[in-house]
């Protein structure tokens, strides 16, 4: 198996017929970012069901899908589908991110259908405020996740910014989860991944959903205050000197 950066690259696909898809986003310190994607015909948008039907599940303990994947070609969206129900039918535990890419669709009316239909079908669905505000036309926390849950989500987590989280699961557990003091945000891209990266290994390490959602909340907060997506992981003992309030939780060394 090798390695880089601690992640496995043994299931990594090349193509000699297709490039590299690749996208220019602006650097902000509010809001969204200005994007620009060059994915057509991208070697990522052929990806298909073929490509991931012969995958080994009983190797994952979690698979996580974001809304990216579909988006990409009915191809992809094909492959999506495998993941789902392959992982499902293993007992891996599926978790789903919409991360909205409107200009990836031919409309928002089958874009929300289709990433709909894939929450409905996960053990855990990510989601911010203005996600389910194009996806279901909800914005209070816990009517969005209400609706997921009646729906057979399992658990949903709906990201508020720096109010933090709210989390709701099936068996009638939710709450509110406070968000981390931001010292001063550099650049707010990647903060929704930290977030799912946060909260899942902290599932992953059998804690409570309140505290995976801080953990989830904590990473969120760190990202924002490093420069691009990559550039904010840290260490174990700087996440947990970041969340138990120490003033030199950078220096802390794993």
């Amino acid at each position: 198996m090798i390695k880089i950066f601690g992640i496995s690259t043994d299931e990594i696909l090349c193509s000699d017929t297709h490039m590299t898809g690749f996208m220019f986003k602006s650097k902000v310190t509010t809001g969204a970012p200005t994007i620009c994607y060059f994915r057509r015909n991208s070697a990522a948008s052929t990806l298909a069901a073929e490509d991931v039907e012969t995958l080994d599940f009983s190797k994952f303990d979690m698979i996580h899908l974001t809304g990216i994947t579909p988006a990409l070609s009915a191809s992809a969206r094909a492959a999506s589908e495998v993941l789902n129900e392959k992982s499902r039918k293993a007992g891996c535990f599926f978790s789903f991110d919409p991360n909205l890419r409107p200009e990836l669709w031919p409309s928002q009316a089958e874009m929300a259908a289709y990433l709909n239909s894939i929450a409905y079908r996960s053990d855990l669905f990510l989601s911010g405020i203005k996600e389910a505000s194009l996806l279901i036309g909800a914005e209070a926390p816990e009517k969005i996740a209400a609706h997921y849950i009646s729906r057979g989500t399992k658990a949903v987590v709906v990201k508020l910014g720096t109010r933090g989280a709210y989390y709701a699961c099936e068996d009638g557990a939710s709450g509110y989860v406070d968000g981390f003091r931001v010292e001063r945000v550099v650049d707010t891209v990647g903060a929704g991944d930290g977030f799912a990266a946060g909260v899942l290994s902290a599932l992953r390490e059998g804690q409570t959903f309140s505290q995976a959602v801080r953990r989830g909340c904590a990473v969120g907060a760190i990202q924002v205050m490093s420069r691009g997506d990559n550039d904010g992981p840290l260490s174990r003992g700087e996440l947990d000197a970041f969340m138990a309030g120490q003033k030199d939780w950078r220096r802390q060394s794993a």
